[in-house]
């Protein structure tokens, strides 16, 4: 069944510990690795719902620009990995303050208007979302540690309506202050 369609908006990350991740996902989840690079959801899932979908990129540019040009790229420490309860999807949890926090923050009161979130503001890298995972996979894709931090240093909206692919929308690079 198609869930309603509407505009997602990933932090998508950068450089070689991201590069590392995309490996890692495409390893244990080659479905996630092939729809999107490593990336954190900012409106779609948590904190915030999905963006109306007939928003237009123009008015996302017109809302989104003024924040992702004063907010400067951001480094990430990636918590150990970890497994949502009851299910496959196993992650990298980041801190839900400083920068990343801001950032929400401000996409939510630029104005767009977005849905209810299913799920309090939880900031990750997915590594696995779709594949049903063996136990020996599930133990070695849990004992990863990424020590170094992540960038993110852009943000994509996406057209969103499953089961279909998702089309991307409209980029903005997050740019040194």
């Amino acid at each position: 069944m198609a869930t309603p369609a509407g505009i997602f908006i990933l932090g998508e990350l950068s450089g070689p510990v991201a590069d590392e991740i995309q490996v890692i996902a495409e390893r244990f989840d080659p479905r996630l690795a092939r729809s999107h690079r490593p990336h954190i959801t900012l409106a779609g899932s948590s904190g915030l719902g999905p963006m109306a979908a007939d928003t237009s990129a123009e008015e996302m540019r017109e809302r989104l620009e003024p924040i992702t040009s004063s907010t400067a790229p951001i480094q990430l420490v990636l918590g150990r990995t970890e497994r949502f309860p009851a299910t496959e999807i196993v992650v990298l949890p980041i801190s839900p303050r400083g920068p990343i926090r801001e950032l929400h923050d401000r996409i939510g009161a630029s104005g767009l208007h977005f849905a209810r979130p299913r799920f309090a503001f939880s900031p990750h890298v997915t590594l696995n979302l779709y594949k049903t995972l063996t136990r020996e996979a599930l133990d070695t894709l849990l004992a990863v540690q990424i020590k170094e931090p992540v960038v993110l240093d852009r943000i994509r909206m996406y057209y969103t309506r499953e089961p279909n692919i998702s089309r991307l929308m409209l980029e903005l690079p997050l740019e040194p202050i």
